[in-house]
């Protein structure tokens, strides 16, 4: 736990010592709400659906460049040939460097609580979908953070562990969509309607948490990070 620790505050600390995570914290919050203000007044309703409806894809751009540097860095300054020398194990790495994505992230999102404040103030919503929306949201950034490091993990190049985790996380997010399902074979419907990320937020987002969804959530996660710590441990046996 101690060396998780360690890991954890090395890299949290290492997005605040430049002007990176400012910039990513100021854009995502300009971004989701110009978006989310744009509708809120013209549906006339005291709801945060809206800007919910927004966090899977902005998170599809915002995740994968959270994690881009995490192992790509190491790989690219040769800092990862010290860091597997260190007494540490390989997965505690992996759980440090995500647990500190799942911070930073968390954080930003905590940022955002003017917004439910300001609906509350407007009108009289339903706080079931509001706390089920920031459930469902910490859990979907979590799985995209997952895929974000393990596709980090596989080269040293930043751009193109940014491009592969924002294809693996699409293809994830739409693979349940209805477009999708409409085209698949009858008996594959189920399998891919369960794959999809997008519907296991939309369910937890009606403010009804299903043991389901969070076993989905938390195995994707342990999935990715599972395949992160393969492909480190792959590069002690080259």
């Amino acid at each position: 736990m101690k060396n998780i620790i360690n890991i954890f505050w090395k890299e949290f600390k290492g997005y605040f010592s430049s002007p990176v995570a400012y910039i990513f914290i100021i854009s995502f919050l300009v971004v989701t709400t110009w978006l989310y203000s744009r509708t809120f007044f013209l549906a006339n309703q005291a709801s945060l659906r809206g800007f919910f409806g927004l966090l899977p894809w902005v998170f599809l751009f915002l995740a994968p460049a959270i994690t881009m540097r995490s192992w790509a860095e190491e790989k690219k300054l040769g800092t990862i040939e010290i860091l597997m020398t260190l007494p540490v194990k390989e997965w505690e790495i992996v759980i440090g460097k995500f647990l500190a994505c799942f911070v930073f992230l968390v954080l930003t999102l905590c940022l955002t609580c003017p917004l439910p404040i300001t609906v509350m103030l407007l009108g009289n919503p339903d706080l079931g979908p509001i706390w089920g929306g920031y459930a469902g949201a910490f859990l979907l950034g979590g799985a995209y953070l997952a895929i974000g490091l393990f596709a980090s993990s596989l080269t040293e190049n930043q751009i193109v562990a940014f491009i592969v985790a924002i294809i693996i996380c699409f293809a994830f997010l739409i693979i349940g969509e209805t477009f999708v399902l409409m085209n698949v074979p009858q008996a594959l419907v189920p399998v891919f309607s369960y794959l999809g990320l997008g519907s296991h937020f939309q369910s937890i987002g009606r403010g009804v948490i299903d043991s389901r969804d969070l076993l989905y959530y938390l195995s994707v996660i342990g999935f990715f990070l599972y395949l992160n710590q393969v492909s480190v441990e792959s590069r002690k046996w080259k």
